[in-house]
């Protein structure tokens, strides 16, 4: 399935259309840029936990606060190489418009899950816990399904919206909305199905039980997939004789609106 379009609405698209970039860089980097923000997520989360002695709320401060700002640091880092997707739900939705073979995406989201990995043996190193650790963090149930599919939809519209609109701010936009999903939303907005992966490989604040990680992937990808579909609708360019008909019509509207009538 893909929704095939002439012109780049993500920073996946802009790249397909740029100078290229071989195949090989660009999965180095989603899978560097994918472990950095795992680090940033996991890490700052643990640090928080262990600063905010007990209070939840102070931790999951500092933890949305630090993710924000790593993630538009690394969507600028890593943008304008591989797309800077950092997320399989991002790579679904740029192989659903077209943007990606399905080849080189399923190649994306196995350098970004191996990333993930990395991610979280390198936080783990930093911070003295096992390499690897289960979690026993239960995030399961229909109000947390339902939060994720809200948080990747509202993720994948604000990134098709605000491609389109204002390109340069799309790292600041993303990451802006990262940080209001930790608060708006029931699950804390992990929005990223390697994300995902890698939170059930930490027994720390971010953790989530690997039982629980299928319902929350089929969440968001099913968010992503709905929002690439509604988005692609309202982005969709007006025809030229249609738009003409419109423009012709408001102006015909204006000119009668404006021209005095012997009732002035």
């Amino acid at each position: 399935m893909s929704i095939r379009r002439p012109h780049a609405t993500s920073p996946a698209d802009a790249a397909s259309f740029a100078a290229p970039v071989s195949l090989a860089r660009r999965l180095v980097a989603e899978a560097l840029g994918t472990a950095l923000l795992i680090a940033v997520v996991i890490g700052s989360g643990l640090r928080a936990e262990r600063l905010a002695a007990g209070n939840v709320a102070l931790a999951l401060l500092a933890n949305s606060l630090a993710s924000g700002a790593g993630l538009a640091a690394l969507l600028l880092a890593f943008g304008g190489i591989s797309g800077g997707h950092l997320n399989p739900a991002v790579t679904l939705s740029a192989w659903l418009r077209g943007m990606l073979p399905a080849r080189e995406a399923l190649r994306y989201v196995v350098a970004q899950a191996l990333g993930a990995i990395a991610g979280v043996i390198a936080v783990h190193l930093m911070f003295g816990e096992p390499l690897l650790s289960g979690s026993n963090q239960a995030r399961t149930g229909a109000p947390l399904w339902w939060s994720e599919f809200l948080a990747t939809f509202g993720l994948i519209c604000v990134a098709m919206g605000t491609a389109r609109a204002r390109p340069a701010l799309l790292p600041f936009a993303v990451a802006g909305y990262i940080a209001a999903g930790y608060w708006f939303t029931a699950s804390t907005s992990f929005a990223n199905p390697a994300l995902t992966l890698a939170c059930a490989l930490t027994a720390t604040f971010t953790g989530i039980r690997a039982v629980d990680v299928p319902g929350f992937v089929l969440a968001q990808c099913a968010g992503a997939l709905t929002a690439t579909l509604v988005f692609d609708w309202l982005l969709r360019p007006v025809p030229r004789d249609r738009a003409a008909r419109i423009a012709g019509g408001e102006t015909a509207s204006t000119a009668r609106t404006a021209t005095p009538t012997s009732a002035d």
